[in-house]
């Protein structure tokens, strides 16, 4: 072994060391690496720093900002909706729903993020149904690393194993060319998790508190004695409100009625907008108000309005656009010592006023007169950006408490046909090859800015820079490795040590392998480690190299036994009330699973 061999195998020893304490942030650790290879001399400064112009970096950031475009539309969160309403109370039902719908969404965009969307959505179906999280969140993570083999851009470790078959001069698989072991992985994952798994798993709920949790927007609204206040009224089209704007109306001042939206339908469908005060009342129009039965009662027999329900589908729209937020008022407030009248506050913010709270008692009703002291709580409604814009003004308002429904927003919930649209355009485009995989995801991202799906501001917040640090870390180490003869060596250890049982034992060492790594690291760190030594070692007993990337895949994405494997996993660690304990329990007897599958359906689908 060289002297720059034994420094590489040195450095991947200190990466695994310190990727498996979490003493250091993991990409960190792959900066640290980078650092180690130029200083080493190992590497010269442009290869070291090659892997943040990859286009498997490229590639990667382009997903997530696909994804962001799935989530902000509300594509994701629909399909969360849908789950609860076909599953029922059942929990074996909702179980496979929830693994299925999560593995079918996880094929087109972050599994991380597909997890952070059902993770509220899960913790209200148990709450519900009154059952502990832990029953589900292992699951829905499970199912989330199941995703990864559906399609070739399900997962980063794919896009890895495809990249070292690139780099070996080899053909790199198709989109779909997991797709068969990964249909047959879920089906047993979910078989497994429904008939064995789900007696492993917790019982008992977590005991933790309601501490930092958010309140739902009937929880604020009880807190200011405005529980059954909000009504829908429409116009009549003998109304005088007809032609008024909301300043000139003065609902409030009349009538003790606050007005927060105005819903206008348009082919069948109600829209709703926030009541600015220059917003005029137009006829047919839905008012959404807030006040007292009597106080709403006087206004619709004198202005001529009609009650109508609020059905579940005009909530969900009114939730969409408006919210409602807590905020306190600091001594530098320019509100403190004036009225909201003085303040034009709906006019300055575009925010409505609903309650007052002072030393945690609401005030009673005639708001608009009542001057405004330091520490008052004032309950704000309107759109979510006006209530975003409110938590960047720190010197004048405090934001207390934003909603649990703030997780359901979709803001660009219009464009989702946009949004659905281009992911199947990405996906057929990929598929049939017509462009290379990197142009057809990045042409996919700008097209969800270019239809409005989300801003460029979101498009660079989705994307998850710390996971494209450690690849591009992890790369140029993975190149050393190769540069040096480390891939070699460990490739020759395989093949002295079952190179003679044939190539199914050589395959069976590759899964353990990459599985006993990614017991410590990311699975995408255990794939850029692994895959080079797999092809290699292939080839040094002279058989297809295909099965050896296709196992590295697999294995990378069976990340089940610990909560460090993958993300998905440390995500639903604490609202499972999981210790490390349940995953291994969990985890490694369906590890075993999967590696007979691979074992016994990956060589008749890539032959030696």
């Amino acid at each position: 072994m060289t002297p720059d061999a034994l420094f590489v195998f040195g450095l991947l020893a200190a990466a695994v060391i310190l990727f498996a304490s979490d003493r250091l942030r993991p990409d960190i650790v792959a900066l640290l690496i980078i650092l180690a290879l130029i200083l080493g001399d190992i590497l010269p400064v442009n290869q070291a720093v090659a892997g943040f112009g990859d286009p498997l970096v490229l590639l990667i950031a382009g997903l997530f900002v696909v994804g962001e475009g799935l989530v902000r539309t509300g594509v994701a969160y629909q399909v969360g909706v849908w789950l609860t309403r076909l599953a029922g109370a059942s929990e074996s039902r909702l179980l496979i729903l929830l693994m299925l719908a999560v593995a079918g969404l996880g094929a087109f965009m972050s599994s991380t993020g597909v997890v952070a969307i059902f993770i509220p959505v899960v913790l209200g179906i148990t709450a519900r149904l009154g059952i502990s999280p832990g029953r589900l969140m292992m699951p829905m993570a499970f199912a989330a690393l199941f995703s990864g083999l559906l399609t070739l851009i399900a997962t980063p470790p794919n896009l890895v194993v495809n990249e070292a078959l690139r780099n070996a001069g080899l053909q790199p698989f198709g989109f779909f060319s997991i797709t068969p072991i990964g249909l047959l992985a879920l089906t047993l994952g979910v078989v497994y998790m429904g008939v064995i798994g789900s007696r492993l798993l917790p019982v008992h709920p977590p005991k933790t508190g309601t501490a930092g949790r958010r309140h739902t927007l009937l929880e604020l609204a009880e807190s200011y004695n405005l529980a059954g206040q909000l009504h829908r009224l429409r116009l009549d089209p003998n109304s005088p409100l007809i032609g008024q704007t909301v300043a000139d109306a003065q609902l409030r001042t009349r009538y003790d009625v606050t007005i927060v939206g105005v819903g206008q339908t348009e082919r069948f469908t109600e829209t709703v907008s926030p009541a600015l005060s220059t917003t005029v009342f137009r006829p047919a129009d839905a008012l959404y108000v807030v006040g007292s039965d009597e106080a709403v009662k006087t206004l619709c027999a004198a202005e001529h309005l009609t009650r109508l329900l609020i059905a579940e589908s005009e909530q969900r729209s009114l939730t969409q656009e408006l919210g409602l937020v807590e905020v306190l008022l600091p001594p530098e407030s320019e509100l403190i010592g004036q009225t909201l009248r003085q303040a034009a506050f709906r006019t300055q913010h575009g925010l409505s006023v609903l309650g007052i709270r002072r030393r945690s008692q609401p005030l009673p009703s005639n708001l608009s007169e009542e001057k405004l002291a330091f520490g008052d709580t004032l309950l704000v409604a309107g759109t979510w950006k006006s209530i975003s814009l409110l938590q960047s003004d720190q010197r004048h308002f405090l934001v207390l408490n934003l909603p649990a429904e703030l997780s359901e927003v979709a803001p660009a919930y219009r464009q989702a046909p946009f949004a659905l649209a281009i992911l199947l355009i990405m996906v057929l485009t990929m598929a049939f090859g017509i462009v290379d995989n990197v142009a057809a995801v990045l042409l996919a991202a700008l097209a969800m800015g270019l239809f409005r799906c989300l801003r460029m501001e979101d498009a660079y917040r989705s994307i998850n820079w710390p996971t494209l640090v450690i690849i591009a870390g992890l790369l140029p180490l993975a190149r050393a490795m190769e540069q040096t003869g480390g891939v070699t060596l460990i490739a020759d250890g395989l093949v002295a040590g079952l190179g003679g049982f044939g190539p199914l034992a050589l395959l069976a060492g590759v899964f353990l392998l990459a599985a006993l790594i990614g017991m410590f690291i990311s699975n995408t760190a255990t794939a850029l480690l692994v895959a080079p030594v797999a092809i290699v070692a292939a080839q040094q007993i002279g058989v297809s190299p295909y099965p050896f990337a296709m196992t590295v895949a697999v294995a990378a994405s069976a990340a089940f036994t610990t909560p460090v494997s993958s993300p998905v996993n440390t995500l639903v660690l604490a609202p499972g009330g999981y210790r490390f304990i349940d995953f291994i329990r969990v985890g490694v007897p369906l590890l075993l699973v999967i590696m007979a599958l691979t074992l016994l359906v990956v060589p008749l689908l890539l032959p030696f």
